[in-house]
């Protein structure tokens, strides 16, 4: 529309000036000049309804990717309080064992005691690896939760941005 509405202008323009030129009468006059500011007004009409597309288009990208960045937050949110539960809960296991140990290693015979010293021994070790492991998942969803946050900060920004630029155009 946009384009046709450009042509007509072009083509109602070059007739306006050959017209006034050959003094033809002032109904044929009136009529191109009536057909002229019809094409004009359809330019404006169909140039105002493409930058408003545009416009309406980048507001719509712009809302559905703070929207993506908001659920993967709560979701990098959710994994982050589980991992520290599930910390929690590997270092209270460690505490007990320990103190399971310790309890084996002052009251009971020595052969069986060593037999389960060394399990008890083997599983801290597991434990520990497994809380070494946690940590680290617990470490990386914060660093994934920062990166989200200043993604969703830059989105806010651009947004603010384009509102002001939107009213300054308005």
């Amino acid at each position: 529309l946009f384009a046709d509405a450009v042509r007509e202008v072009k083509k109602y323009s070059s007739v306006h000036v050959n017209e006034k030129a050959a003094n033809v009468n002032a109904n044929a006059f009136d009529h191109i000049q009536m057909k002229l500011f019809r094409s004009q007004r359809n330019l404006y009409l169909s140039g105002f309804s493409l930058f408003l597309w545009l416009v309406l288009r980048r507001t719509v990208t712009l809302l559905t990717q703070l929207a993506k960045g908001m659920t993967s937050h709560a979701a990098l949110e959710t994994q982050v309080n589980d991992a520290t539960e599930a910390a929690k809960k590997y270092m209270a296991e460690n505490e007990r064992l320990q103190e399971a140990l310790s309890e084996k290693g002052s009251g009971k015979k020595k052969d069986s005691a060593e037999g389960t010293d060394e399990k008890l021994k083997k599983e801290v070790e597991h434990l520990k690896a497994e809380l070494q492991k946690t940590s680290n998942a617990l470490n990386k969803a914060n660093d994934e939760v920062a990166a989200v946050k200043k993604q969703s900060e830059g989105l806010r920004k651009e947004y603010n941005h384009l509102m002001k630029e939107y009213e300054q155009l308005q």
